[in-house]
C-alpha cells in the first residue's frame, strides 16, 4: 500500500500497521517520517527497539529474522528497524525481506520499519520491494523542489508561531531565505529553528532574516541544468558560484551545459525532419521537468541560435582543458559563466520570464 508523506499523520491517527517502508533521498524528511512512526508506536506500547544496518554483502540477515520473532522479558511489543543505505539488500537480503514482509501480516507484537534511499524504477519492481509494498505501507519521500521551498519555509515558521510580512515584502523574505538554503533541507530546518531561538513568536522582517540565516545552500549540476533551461539568470549565477566554491569539476559542469545544448539541437533537427515534438523528446530520453522545459523553449529557438550555442560549447570545452579562444575568458569558470548565461538568456527570451543578464568575461 503506497501512501503520500503528507498523509502519514492522518494515517497514524487511525492506527498502526505492522510494516512500513520509507524511501527517498531527503534525510530530514525520512527522519521526520520515521520519528512519527516510532512515536506512534511507543504510544501504543512498542517499548523495545532494535536497529540493523545492512552494510555490505556479508551482512547476517539471520539476526534480523530472529529479532522479529524474539522479545525480551521486559517488553511485549517491539520495533525492528532495518536500514539499507545502499538500497541493495543483496542476494540473501531479498528472500529475507520477502520472508519478513509475509510474516508481518497479523503480527501485532512487532512493527518492522525499513529505511531506504531513493530507488529507481527497476529496483521498485523487484520481488523484495514488491513484497514490502504488498504487505505493508510504503512511503516515497520526495525532495522539496526550489519553487516549493518558500512555501515550505513559511509552513515551518508557522509551526513555531512565526511568520513573514504579508505581500511583496514577505515574498522577498521567503525568496531570500530559499536562496540561502537551497539544496540543503537539513540546514534549512536548523536555520528555521535558529529563528525561534533568536526572535519571539510573531512577524519576522527581512532584516531579521537576513542577519540570522547563513548561506548554507548546496547545488548540483542537474539543478543547474533546470535553472538554465528555465531562464533563471540570478539563480544560475548563484549556482555556478556555489559549485565553484564547493570544488565541483569544471568539466562536469561543461558536460551538463553542452549536453543540454546538444539535446536541444538534436530535437530541433528531428522536428525539422517531421518528427512530432513528443516523439523527438522520447527518442532523446528527455522526460520529467526537463521535458516540460524543452517543450516551452524549443518551438521558438532558431537553428542559428542553437548552432551558435554549439560553437560556444565547443570553445569552452577547450578552455576548461587549458586552451585559449579569441574573445573568450581564459579562466574556466568565467567561460562556463558566459556559456551558461548565453543559453539561459536564449531560454529566458523564449519564455519572456527573465531579464537579460550581463555575461561574464
Amino acid at each position: 500500500m503506497q501512501l503520500a508523506a503528507a498523509q502519514l499523520s492522518q494515517h497514524l491517527q487511525k492506527g498502526l500497521k505492522s510494516l512500513y517502508t520509507l524511501h527517498g533521498d531527503e534525510p530530514l524528511l525520512i527522519q521526520e517520517a520515521a520519528d512519527a512512526i516510532r512515536a506512534a508506536a511507543r504510544s501504543q506500547g512498542y517499548t523495545e527497539r532494535t536497529v540493523h544496518t545492512v552494510a555490505g554483502a556479508h551482512f547476517d540477515w539471520s539476526e534480523v529474522l530472529a529479532a522479529g520473532g524474539s522479545l525480551s522479558l521486559f517488553a511485549d511489543k517491539q520495533i525492528v528497524e532495518i536500514r539499507i543505505p545502499s538500497g541493495k539488500p543483496g542476494k540473501e537480503g531479498s528472500p529475507a525481506l520477502q520472508q519478513l514482509a509475509a510474516g508481518a501480516q497479523g503480527n501485532d507484537s512487532t512493527l518492522t520499519l525499513v529505511l531506504l534511499p531513493r530507488l529507481d524504477k527497476m529496483t521498485k519492481s523487484g520481488a523484495w520491494f514488491t513484497a514490502l509494498d504488498g504487505n505493508g505501507v510504503t512511503i516515497q519521500v520526495e525532495p522539496v523542489e526550489r519553487q516549493a521551498l518558500p512555501q515550505w519555509i513559511a509552513q515551518r515558521l508557522a509551526q513555531q508561531a512565526q511568520r513573514v510580512a504579508a505581500g511583496d515584502e514577505g515574498q522577498r523574505t521567503l525568496q531570500f531565505f530559499a536562496d540561502r538554503v537551497e539544496g540543503n533541507l537539513l540546514a534549512a530546518h536548523q536555520e528555521i529553528q535558529k529563528l525561534a531561538l533568536l526572535y519571539p513568536a510573531g512577524e519576522l522582517n527581512f532584516d531579521q532574516v537576513e542577519s540570522a540565516v547563513l548561506n548554507v545552500a548546496r547545488y548540483d549540476v542537474f539543478k543547474l541544468s533546470e535553472a538554465v533551461l528555465a531562464g533563471q539568470a540570478g539563480r544560475v549565477q548563484r549556482m555556478l558560484d556555489g559549485l565553484k566554491a564547493e570544488g565541483e569539476a569544471e568539466v562536469l559542469v561543461h558536460y551538463t551545459l553542452s549536453e543540454d545544448i546538444r539535446a536541444l539541437k538534436r530535437v530541433k533537427d528531428a522536428m525539422a525532419a517531421g518528427r512530432p515534438l513528443p516523439m523527438a523528446l522520447r527518442e532523446q530520453r528527455v522526460w520529467g521537468l526537463r521535458e516540460r522545459l524543452f517543450e516551452r523553449v524549443l518551438p521558438r529557438l532558431t537553428t542559428t541560435s542553437l548552432d551558435n550555442l554549439l560553437y560556444s560549447a565547443h570553445l569552452v570545452d577547450g578552455i576548461v582543458k587549458g586552451l585559449k579562444a579569441p574573445d573568450w575568458p581564459t579562466e574556466g569558470w568565467q567561460a562556463l559563466h558566459r556559456l551558461a548565461m548565453q543559453l539561459c538568456q536564449e531560454c529566458a527570451a523564449q519564455q519572456g520570464a527573465a531579464p537579460r543578464a550581463k555575461m561574464a568575461g
